[in-house]
């Protein structure tokens, strides 16, 4: 019985989908290129050693992941990418010619690099990797990466 009425009432029911199901096809362009290769940052890296390293990251990705990426800083030193969670690790020297071609630096990632300078003067090299966004601009920039501290490793 359940199943008769069922089949009166799909009959009754006109079989044209609500406009929101139906397909549309719109031309959108875009600027952006889905290719990865078109996203591809190279950076030089200078390790606390003295040691010239290449890093590749990718735009809209921070310095810091590309450095962890590539082996430069142990990733179980910074577990989130939060200004919050900052280890000495994430501060890196920025060279000279490369400053104007980033933003400034924030009043947290100010109060964040001023903390953790334990009462030294400020470098106006230093930012930290989490809060440094990779952008075609900065190909070829160069960063010295510094020793890890004691209290940074796990």
């Amino acid at each position: 019985m359940a199943i008769s009425s069922l089949q009166k009432l799909t009959t009754t029911i006109p079989r044209r989908l609500p406009s929101f199901f139906t397909t549309r096809t719109t031309t959108t362009t875009t600027t952006k290129s889905a290719k990865v290769s078109d996203r591809i940052v190279k950076l030089f890296a200078i390790t606390h050693e003295g040691e010239k390293r290449e890093v590749i990251g990718l735009t809209g990705n921070t310095l810091l992941k590309a450095l962890t990426q590539s082996g430069l800083i142990d990733p179980l030193s910074h577990r989130h990418e939060e200004i919050d969670s900052c280890s000495a690790e994430c501060e890196v020297q920025i060279a000279e010619e490369w400053l104007e071609k980033l933003p400034p630096r924030s009043y947290d990632e100010e109060y964040v690099l001023k903390r953790n300078s334990r009462a030294r003067s400020l470098n106006k090299h230093s930012r930290l990797g989490c809060q440094v966004v990779l952008q075609h601009q900065l190909v070829g920039m160069v960063v010295a990466v510094p020793k890890a501290k004691p209290w940074d490793t796990p």
